[in-house]
């Protein structure tokens, strides 16, 4: 988060929701924009007359396109509500399906009357949410091994548009199972702008564990210390990383002034992951589950990625090969350095010995004047 006046902070957005009126942050995003406007006209102004003139004329332009993209917008509303009451047929069908509720015509009947009673006693398509989501990189890694015996009961997963506020709401419905006593698990987005998007908070449900069924939470127990009076081991409650977690999002505080820097960041961080998890479910999983279930899905996204990662590959490679280039050059340079040293020094030993051989006095001038030279000598 920067403290730079330029930006639109999380302080100046907090202030404005905290009373829960939203005419406050309307308010708000006026005067950010009015400072704004008196910087840019600042700007007009070092313009030359000719400049400036080109200048609205372009913000005419962008207007004309701001409005455009509003009808965009209005439309796209319009038409994404229409297809979705289409879709809801379909969503009935896979339910029933999956759950085992009816049977729908197939072009492999044959196959199944041969699988005999094995047929039968199969239920639906057992596991199918839980293999989906499984599938999915983004929450593959919100699962763990112990969330999985309570996803094996999931039966369905809806989401729908809210209007006050905008947003949308994600429906986990349950079968009865020993884990909680819920049968619905929600997680509701409140956005303040759903294009952009800008997340004001998410809500989610209470899970009603069973006793000693958390998932969110794990036993410890320690040994009591040697000498202790006390011979029962003591045990305590540490919070685990689990996908139900996902049911308690991060709270922005009320009194965002307790909050540093780096303590802000980190919520941020928190909060574009937990808006990415719940983005995942409502654009991917919802409307291509069976592909998931099957891994078609993943095939694609995994193609969809193929180019950007030759592409790095092929940039790795390359750099790898410059820095080989680079060592091969190091190594030659130093083989040149030694050959030279030692020429000096057979050079040196030559007049040394014959040096000797002269009177003493002119001898130790010899030896001085022949004393080891620095590199950049012997290179001359």
């Amino acid at each position: 988060m920067s403290n730079d006046k330029d930006n639109f902070n999380m302080a100046d957005l907090s202030a404005a929701l905290n009373d829960g009126d939203r005419a406050g942050l309307v308010n708000a995003l006026k005067n950010k924009l009015q400072s704004l406007t008196g910087q840019h006209s600042e700007l007009l102004e070092n313009l030359s007359p000719t400049v400036r003139k080109r200048v609205e004329d372009l913000r005419g332009i962008q207007s004309q396109h701001d409005e455009l993209e509003a009808k965009f917008f209005e439309e796209r509303a319009t038409l994404e509500a229409k297809y979705q009451k289409l879709y809801q047929p379909l969503y009935t069908k896979r339910y029933e399906i999956v759950n085992g509720v009816a049977e729908f015509e197939t072009k492999n009947e044959a196959a199944m009357d041969q699988e005999g009673e094995k047929a039968a006693e199969e239920k639906g398509v057992p596991d199918f949410w839980l293999v989906a989501m499984k599938n999915n990189e983004v929450l593959a890694e919100e699962i763990t091994e112990r969330d999985e015996g309570a996803l094996k009961y999931l039966k369905d997963i809806k989401w729908h548009r809210i209007e006050d506020p905008k947003g949308f709401k994600l429906e986990f419905f349950f079968d009865s199972n020993p884990y909680f006593k819920n049968y619905v698990l929600t997680k509701t987005y409140h956005m303040i702008d759903e294009d952009e998007p800008i997340l004001e908070k998410a809500i989610g449900t209470e899970i009603e564990w069973y006793p000693g069924k958390c998932l969110t939470q794990k036993l410890l127990k320690k040994k009591p210390k040697k000498g202790s009076k006390n011979a029962k081991p003591i045990t305590k409650t540490e919070e685990c990383e689990s996908f139900f977690n996902f049911f308690s999002p991060p709270q922005v505080p009320e009194d965002d002034e307790d909050i540093d820097e780096d303590t802000a960041e980190e919520l941020q961080n928190q909060m574009e992951q937990d808006y990415d998890i719940g983005s995942t479910i409502r654009d991917k999983i919802i409307p291509h589950a069976v592909s998931w279930f099957t891994g078609e899905a993943v095939q694609g996204d995994e193609l969809g990625l193929d180019d950007d990662e030759e592409d790095e590959e092929d940039e790795d490679d390359d750099d790898i090969d410059e820095d080989e280039e680079e060592d091969e050059e190091d190594e030659d340079d130093d083989d040149i350095d030694e050959d030279e040293d030692e020429v000096d020094e057979s050079k040196t030993k030559k007049k040394s010995s014959a040096g000797n051989k002269q009177k003493s006095g002119k001898g130790q001038v010899g030896d001085g004047q022949q004393g080891e030279r620095p590199p950049e000598c012997k290179q001359q």
